[in-house]
């Protein structure tokens, strides 16, 4: 048997599909409670780490500079992002939270509980263990 076809692999797949299915449905709804959609609240949670310009949050997101546009247009227009020449180079122009934006996505981090409390239960050392395996994953560790 290859390790794509065994019984072992196709089951940690579906396992972390779910996880990954039941993250964004808690996501969204938790977005939706703040009247965000879950882009809408996704790119927020990201600006809220670092301003940065629009290319650089499509390519962190994995969609279209133009379909980050529209997300920060809107964001703009709520008071929660704002647009602001980058420093170190007066051409490109940064997406950064204001500080609405900030408390706003710091209050939608703090209601995600659907990988905090099973996560939780795990000892310190098997959450390292799962941070570790994923890093590896993702080949990032």
């Amino acid at each position: 048997m290859t390790p794509r076809t065994d019984p072992l692999t196709v089951e940690v797949v579906e396992l972390i599909g779910s996880v990954v299915a039941r993250y964004y449905e808690e996501y969204d709804e938790a977005a939706g409670k703040h009247g965000l959609t879950g882009a809408q609240a996704r790119v927020l949670g990201l600006l809220s780490l670092d301003p940065m310009p629009m290319r650089r949050i499509a390519q962190k997101l994995k969609c279209e500079p133009s379909n980050v546009t529209g997300i920060v247009d809107r964001l703009e227009s709520r008071g929660l992002v704002e647009r602001r020449p980058d420093p170190n180079d007066r051409r490109v122009k940064l997406a950064a939270v204001t500080e609405t934006g900030g408390s706003t996505a710091a209050r939608l981090r703090d209601s995600l509980d659907f990988a905090r409390e099973p996560l939780g239960e795990l000892s310190v050392e098997e959450r390292t263990t799962l941070r570790d395996l994923l890093k590896r994953m993702l080949g990032t560790g």
